[in-house]
């Protein structure tokens, strides 16, 4: 007997909130190739929201296809669209954007296209294998791709648009996505404290000389680097 897909029974609070996740990430992607500062901000907006279904799944229990709901949008907002956010900063840097339908894409567009095409293609690898052979308390191996993305729209509000640096900071960072390095869990204080800031950052990314970004940027990039030894979770 066929029973439909059962949506409202199958979808709880947290599902919910995963879905405007997805939202937010899609809008981002949209934007990405006219505003890549707004772009930079709504991925940051979605990484507060990655984070929030979280904790609605734990106060008002999660449902059956949450996780691969979470992983499906993850993908979305956190793969696809970070791309989209590199490539849209390379045309608004270089100025090919506008180069008219039909010109032959130079290569810097090639250089741009082809590191978002390999930041899609970990954070689909990453987030499928995590998905697959990664138990439930387990350290997860390579850098979570919310993060990578978290860094890369902080690198740019805090101001990185020299092109060059940001290609190389994203192709380190898709690598990084697959690397054999266990990173722990933060710990609820830490990440709520670091959700302050990131939310301070997408309210006023300029405010005293982009001080709200680059303090988020230094805290991602300190976790990234000095967690797998160093971090007090453990």
């Amino acid at each position: 007997m066929n029973e439909g897909l059962r949506v409202r029974e199958r979808l709880g609070v947290a599902d919910a909130i995963t879905l405007g996740n997805a939202v937010v990430g899609f809008a981002a992607g949209v934007v990405a190739l006219s505003d890549p500062r707004l772009a930079a901000r709504l991925v940051l907006l979605a990484a507060i929201a990655d984070a929030l279904d979280g904790i609605a799944a734990r106060t008002f229990g999660g449902t059956e296809v949450g996780p691969l709901l979470d992983s499906v949008t993850d993908v979305v907002s956190f793969g696809a669209t970070p791309a989209l956010l590199v490539v849209g900063i390379a045309g608004a840097e270089w100025g090919w954007l506008g180069g008219g339908i039909g010109a032959a894409p130079p290569a810097q567009a090639v250089a741009a296209v082809g590191v978002g095409a390999a930041f899609v293609v970990f954070s689909v690898l990453r987030t499928s294998l995590y998905s697959e052979f990664v138990g439930e308390g387990e350290n997860r191996p390579g850098i979570q791709n919310t993060l990578g993305a978290t860094i890369l729209a902080a690198a740019y509000l805090a101001g990185l648009t020299w092109v060059p640096g940001l290609l190389v900071v994203a192709a380190v960072l898709s690598v990084a996505m697959v690397a054999p390095v266990p990173y722990p869990k933060l710990l609820a204080r830490d990440a709520g404290v670091l959700g302050v800031v990131q939310a301070a950052a997408i309210a006023a990314p300029l405010a005293y000389g982009r001080v709200l970004p680059r303090f988020l940027l230094v805290a991602a990039l300190g976790y990234m680097f000095l967690a797998p030894r160093f971090y007090w979770g453990e």
